[in-house]
């Protein structure tokens, strides 16, 4: 339009090295011009530095002197007058998380062909992580995320990549709730399969659970029916299910980064207070619901004390924990991998299946399928480079990956 000021974009490319943008805003400050934008990436230690700046009269001698620094530098440059700024994104704003292990460009390619089919645009990418599995963030407007959210679960079930679409909120930035199930999310294996073990039964109770988390039994009956198997079942057998239990890769990590974020975390399970209360207690999560079993004269009675947690019980716990924090349920995410998880999954603003049964993954917002469970972070915009620096300001260290050139 005729009314929009004269503006210059100024596009530097080249080895990055400490001093280059202050360099070149010297350059431009000698002209007296107003910064409108900048966006700066660095790939490989290339560096590429967009500034959209307003023009100033004499704008070819301006161009000039950004040229001959731009020399100074080693460094390639392009000045191209125009007018005004960036256009306004448009609405229906979404955050697009792709994770890849590995990534291909045959998938980032079909992704965002099915991104253009739908009429939307990316405004931006940035990567959140590079190992052990590499994420990718697109900012995208210009679609509904329930318009993109199953045309993209298609194409990356056809590429074999996890996506998660989410609508851009301030809930997105906000204190959220994680509400997680326990056995083959937060941890690995199935604790009444541990304790089917002390009592001779593990193969027995590891068919009907198997079935149970497939969708083919009633949950409480096929509850009911393995936890009687366990009569007679030392009680110092729980103790000895809790030493060898292993957290699922990642947990530690999710845990302590989202709860110096002021976080809040439940686990809801189908399993036993005997076991979750403990974990709860270790890991530093501020609610825990499950199943109670009875213990009479040091021993499993194969009896549940009081109502089951099951699946409708699981989604009641988590609207229960967001009205005690005071969040609303689009702020809550659940994490599951069983049928007995969809109503809780349903529930959340975000539910992800992680590891889970193929209709579970069906029917939840989205996927993870690496086999890292601190990979949820980066669909929260948390990058790696940030989880690393708030562990070393604690004494964490991570070992570094090799990098590449």
């Amino acid at each position: 339009m005729e009314d929009e000021p004269k503006t210059l974009l100024v596009t530097l490319t080249g080895k990055d090295r400490p001093g280059v943008t202050s360099t070149i805003f010297a350059a431009l400050s000698g002209a007296g011009v107003e910064v409108v934008d900048i966006e700066q990436i660095v790939l490989r230690r290339r560096l590429v530095l967009g500034i959209l700046v307003t023009a100033p009269r004499d704008w070819k001698k301006l161009r000039d002197v950004i040229e001959r620094t731009a020399a100074d530098l080693d460094m390639n440059v392009e000045v191209e007058r125009g007018a005004g700024d960036n256009r306004s994104r448009q609405g229906d704003r979404s955050h697009i998380t792709i994770i890849g292990n590995p990534l291909k460009a045959s998938a980032m390619s079909a992704i965002a062909g099915r991104i253009a089919d739908s009429g939307a645009n990316i405004d931006k990418i940035e990567r959140m992580a590079r190992y052990p599995v590499t994420a990718i963030e697109l900012h995208v407007s210009g679609a509904p995320a329930d318009t993109l959210r199953p045309l993209l679960a298609v194409e990356a079930v056809k590429q074999g990549i996890d996506l998660a679409v989410q609508r851009d909120s301030l809930h997105r930035r906000g204190i959220r709730l994680i509400v997680m199930d326990v056995d083959s999310t937060l941890i690995q294996g199935e604790v009444i399969e541990m304790l089917a073990a002390h009592a001779g039964q593990e193969a027995e109770v590891a068919r009907v659970t198997e079935a149970a988390m497939r969708g083919e039994l009633d949950f409480e009956a096929s509850l009911r029916e393995r936890v009687a198997l366990l009569e007679g079942v030392p009680e110092s057998a729980l103790g000895e299910v809790y030493d060898s239990i292993v957290l699922a890769p990642g947990a530690r990590t999710m845990v302590r980064t989202l709860r110096r974020l002021g976080y809040r975390f439940a686990i809801v399970s189908g399993g036993f207070t005997q076991i979750t209360d403990r974990l709860a207690a270790d890991l530093g999560i501020h609610f825990s619901r499950a199943n109670e079993l009875e213990v009479v004269d040091g021993r499993l009675t194969g009896r549940i004390v009081g109502d089951v947690v099951d699946r409708a019980g699981k989604a009641t716990a988590l609207r229960e924990f967001a009205a005690e924090v005071g969040v609303p349920l689009d702020a809550v995410i659940a994490i599951g991998d069983g049928a007995n998880d969809l109503d809780m999954l349903n529930a959340a603003g975000l539910g992800i299946a992680y590891n889970a049964k193929p209709m579970v993954r069906d029917a939840a917002d989205t996927s993870v399928n690496v086999p890292y469970l601190d990979a949820i972070l980066y669909l929260l915009g948390i990058s790696r480079e940030q989880i690393e620096e708030a562990d070393a300001a604690v004494g964490i260290v991570t070992p570094a990956p090799p990098l590449t050139t």
